[in-house]
């Protein structure tokens, strides 16, 4: 069913369509939580190949996004985020697919146990209900999180940004046509299709009709949604991500990711943001890694120590270290051992995903208990963290809160549970 929304909607009509959204998601969860997992992998199925035979469609969208946001002076960075080629698009169909082929997590037995009475307990996961998901510039994430809520048996309200808005409509299309496919209700995934921001308060008041909210952006989206939200909130924090290289760590091995963590997709939240290294090893380790990050366009902040190595480093300052640049810049700075290592992390970073680099596996092993992080990581880009290169299908966001989810929030975060208690005619006694 169309929303009448319209891009600048009077208030009145925007409260009552966003109402009438979430009343209609609330309904199609319900028959969600129920549907067997074939006719929601036969809906993320078709929407692969609906998406698959409108790529053109698709990129033409996308076009407008991007002259758009050239014209606002979006960063390298966000342009690069917001692109979509047939590549990116044919890994979105594929992505779908991945989810498809996932085990169906509702109504999955967690665990069971019998109690001395006879009474027969089990934990078995259900549904959230209706999940929210606000995103600004990545429009992958309108199949992403429309694919992952379907087969976690919630129904989802997206609201993406101004941005994408475009891109978003076009690959929401596909979604609802992969429902109507499998014969289930289109209002299981819902797009709110205004750019007003005004949408965004609205979605953090409807706690009746939505059950938790996903932020996806940057730090001010995440803060308003944190400081608003009237509903649980899955928060994905800033991708401050480290990579240390201890002294024990293998030359070759250190180079190829640390170049890989900055430079293979600078806009991701798996991108790395701060090198630290071992002063012990910096004048063996480091002058490579510079020369290979500078040719290939990145620029390099650095401490006094690291500045020394190579003439091309631009002084850090103190905010470097606490800053997500989601582009070719990197800060590099020396430490004096694991603890310092650890320390610097704890003190800067976002608890997003921070990698050792280490032949040593005592260090290693310490680094991994210690740092407390949602990924952490031994001898491995930073750029795997990442719900598809977990084996997950695909992802909603990488939740750096220790509540419930952490870490990328799949089909399986996306649930709760419920106890299941099989009596034999059981009473308390008083």
């Amino acid at each position: 069913m169309a929303t009448a929304l319209q891009d600048h909607p009077a208030p009145n009509q925007f409260a009552d369509s966003m109402n009438a959204m979430g009343r209609r998601a609330r309904a199609a969860a319900a028959i969600l939580a129920t549907v067997p997992r074939i006719l929601k992998d036969e809906a993320l199925e078709a929407a692969a190949r609906t998406m698959r035979g409108r790529v053109p469609a698709i990129i033409a969208a996308n076009r407008e996004d991007l002259a758009a946001g050239e014209a606002k002076g979006l960063t390298r960075a966000m342009l690069d985020r917001l692109t979509l080629d047939a590549q990116r698009i044919e890994g979105i169909a594929a992505s779908l697919e991945a989810i498809a082929e996932l085990g169906d997590p509702v109504g999955q037995e967690i665990a069971r146990w019998q109690r001395p009475n006879g009474l027969d307990i089990a934990r078995v996961r259900t549904p959230l209900g209706v999940v929210g998901v606000i995103y600004e510039s990545r429009p992958n994430v309108t199949a992403d999180a429309g694919g992952l809520c379907l087969k976690a048996g919630n129904a989802v309200i997206l609201r993406g940004g101004s941005e994408c808005l475009h891109s978003a409509r076009a690959i929401h299309a596909c979604l609802a046509e992969g429902l109507e496919t499998a014969g289930l209700p289109v209002d299981a995934i819902q797009l709110v299709p205004t750019a007003d921001r005004a949408a965004v308060g609205h979605m953090l008041a409807m706690a009746e009709h939505i059950d938790v909210i996903v932020p996806r952006g940057g730090r001010s989206l995440i803060e308003r949604v944190q400081a608003e939200a009237r509903m649980p909130v899955f928060a994905h924090l800033d991708g401050l991500c480290h990579v240390y290289l201890h002294a024990a760590a293998e030359p070759a091995m250190a180079r190829a990711i640390a170049v890989n963590a900055k430079m293979r997709r600078t806009g991701i939240c798996g991108a790395m943001e701060t090198l630290l290294c071992d002063s012990a090893v910096a004048q063996t380790l480091l002058p490579p890694i510079i020369d290979d990050l500078v040719t290939a366009g990145c620029e390099v902040r650095g401490d006094p120590g690291v500045r020394a190595l190579d003439s091309r480093v631009v002084a850090a300052e103190e905010a470097d270290w606490r800053t997500e640049y989601l582009d070719a810049i990197l800060a590099i700075k020396l430490v004096d051992g694991l603890e310092q290592a650890i320390a610097h992390i704890e003190a800067y970073g976002s608890h997003h995903t921070d990698s050792i680099v280490t032949a040593d596996e005592t260090a290693a092993a310490a680094f991994l208990e210690r740092v407390d992080s949602a990924i952490v990581m031994h001898n491995a880009s930073t750029q795997f963290a990442d719900g598809g290169e977990f084996g997950m299908g695909a992802e909603i966001g990488i939740s750096t809160g220790r509540m419930h989810a952490r870490g990328p929030v799949g089909v399986e975060q996306l649930t709760s549970f419920k106890y299941v208690v099989r009596g034999t005619g059981q009473t308390r006694p008083g």
